[in-house]
């Protein structure tokens, strides 16, 4: 199947079952194919996560990678000197490609629309690449990817250009900054998928 047919039809997907079929179905040839959008996401949020986490030894920091896939943020994360990674993905074959890269501490199954098992605080980053996208999770893991993350801990997230209007994140982000729950750091639009251009690049810190 073409990878442009496993984009269409994960994007159209209507529950998280399908998006598990789907990504199961995909994993083995997910990285060939992101590889030729020339899928820049994963570096851009490890960036990013590293540009607001500098002031913690990287060797220290818990970083929890929801919706981690095959691993890519995990790897450019690995890259920049970070050892305590913890993945989370609907897919069980996204894991299984992701522990063969031997960069997370740990992996699970995890639904992203359900509570999150991680007891509050107990992250200092949470990083979430391609997966605020249509047919995946809308806005309403934010809070509590929030209350995972420590006090001055930052989330960093991609949001589709096209669903953060239509997915009510703007509202949402407002709503978390009004009730001095975070801090926005970052809100701009990148360009990291080449036919396709790119989403917001969000970056939170925990108040």
């Amino acid at each position: 199947m073409a990878s442009q047919s496993f984009l269409d039809q994960v994007f159209a997907a209507k529950s998280p079952e399908d998006s598990r079929r789907l990504y199961d179905q995909w994993a083995t040839s997910y990285d060939t194919d992101m590889t030729a959008h020339d899928f820049t996401a994963p570096r851009i949020v490890a960036e990013l996560a590293a540009k607001y986490l500098s002031n913690t030894p990287n060797s220290s920091v818990e970083i929890l990678d929801a919706g981690c896939g095959s691993g890519a943020v995990g790897l450019e994360l690995n890259k920049l000197g970070y050892r305590k990674i913890d993945g989370l993905d609907i897919s069980q074959g996204m894991l299984d490609v992701a522990r063969k890269l031997e960069v997370y501490r740990d992996l699970k199954i995890a639904d992203l629309t359900k509570r999150l098992e991680a007891k509050d605080g107990a992250y200092g980053a949470l990083v979430c690449c391609g997966t605020f996208t249509h047919g995946h999770v809308g806005k309403e893991p934010l809070e509590d990817f929030m209350r995972v993350v420590k006090s001055g801990g930052v989330l960093v997230a991609t949001v589709l250009e096209t669903f953060w209007d239509e997915g009510g994140f703007s509202d949402e982000v407002q709503r978390l900054k009004t009730n001095d729950m975070v801090e926005v750091l970052e809100n701009e639009v990148h360009a990291y998928r080449k036919d396709a251009g790119g989403g917001k690049l969000l970056v939170l810190k925990k108040i």
